[in-house]
């Protein structure tokens, strides 16, 4: 496996553990809280990546570009947390106002 792959299955795990179980039992649909929780996870990311990484000297291809092991992971993590953030608020708000108006 490569090493683009093995970070990019790193942060697809740690974000559906997130998003399926860690938000909604700690934080709900409150943004700050996401926020707060989502550093601690990004940086969980990170720090499992750099443990294996930092000082390695591992150049990583992100289509043409040329990234280190802390760019690289940082940039994937956000790239695919972004549509799953936005689908979970719009689930998780959609469903509360639902509930509110009955």
């Amino acid at each position: 496996m490569s090493a683009e792959l093995s970070i990019i299955l790193l942060n697809v795990v740690i974000i559906l553990i997130a998003y399926a179980w860690v938000y909604p039992k700690l934080a709900g649909k409150n943004i700050n809280k996401v926020a707060a929780i989502d550093g601690v996870t990004s940086g969980l990311a990170l720090v499992i990546v750099a443990n294996k990484y930092w000082g390695q000297g591992v150049i990583f291809n992100f289509f043409q570009f040329e990234l280190n092991w802390f760019w690289f992971t940082l940039v994937t993590y956000t790239i695919i947390e972004i549509p799953i953030a936005l689908w979970y608020f719009k689930v998780g708000l959609s469903k509360g106002s639902k509930s509110e108006k009955q």
